[in-house]
């Protein structure tokens, strides 16, 4: 079998990526990235990013999560991937943040709407997922059942984000985007909310400015 080692290192270069943009944290953020027909690679569990490389990420069956290669175990949340993988086809990258405004938005179990004007291939909105505890197949279960065909990205209920692209190119825009999307929601939310001091609101509307500007 071939070892997609091309392909692997792709997976840690893009997670020293999100970790180094602060969408990653710690080694809490994963990645999959579809390989052929049957296999997809996957980050490896509990490693630090910036060490990693090709041989460390794992290379998984699309169909059953069977390892057949890599020195590492796989990602908790090789289920997400895979059940994102499985539902679009002619997708390659499913990506599993914690990036820091969106997450908030997880938090409050809400959903941002797309900023005007974003690409047709982010889909139709971004959804949300209940809460079910992390690395767990009660998670897995509750992805699957809330998945729309016409929905790419989503919310993870007090927990993060999953969004699947094209390629990881694609994906990493998108992921920008979900939080230029999150940032403009929360800034909605504070200035319609009377009660926080207004010079505090002030220094949060423009931290969550500069983070919608950055997803353009």
């Amino acid at each position: 079998m071939a070892n997609f080692l091309n392909a692997r290192q792709e997976v840690a270069d893009r997670c020293r990526y999100f970790a180094a943009s602060g969408y990653f944290a710690g080694t809490g953020g994963n990645i999959g990235l579809r390989l052929d027909a049957d296999h997809f690679a996957v980050t490896p569990t509990a490693t630090d990013y910036e060490t990693m490389g090709a041989e460390d990420v794992v290379v998984l069956r699309l169909d059953t999560l069977e390892q057949v290669a890599g020195d590492r175990k796989p990602s908790v949340e090789k289920g997400l991937h895979q059940r994102m993988l499985q539902a679009w086809p002619e997708r390659r990258a499913s990506v599993h943040t914690h990036q820091p405004i969106a997450s908030a938005v997880a938090l409050l179990h809400e959903t941002p709407e797309w900023p005007a004007g974003s690409p047709a291939a982010f889909g139709r909105g971004i959804g949300l997922i209940p809460y079910r505890p992390s690395g767990t197949g009660m998670l897995v279960k509750a992805l699957g059942k809330a998945l729309k065909l016409d929905v790419f990205a989503y919310l993870l209920a007090s927990h993060g984000v999953i969004c699947t692209a094209a390629n990881l190119d694609d994906a990493a825009r998108m992921v920008r985007q979900i939080e230029a999307a999150a940032a403009l929601h929360l800034r909605i939310r504070i200035e319609r909310n009377g009660t926080t001091d207004s010079t505090v609101r002030q220094m949060i509307a423009e931290t969550l400015a500069t983070a919608v500007t950055q997803g353009e």
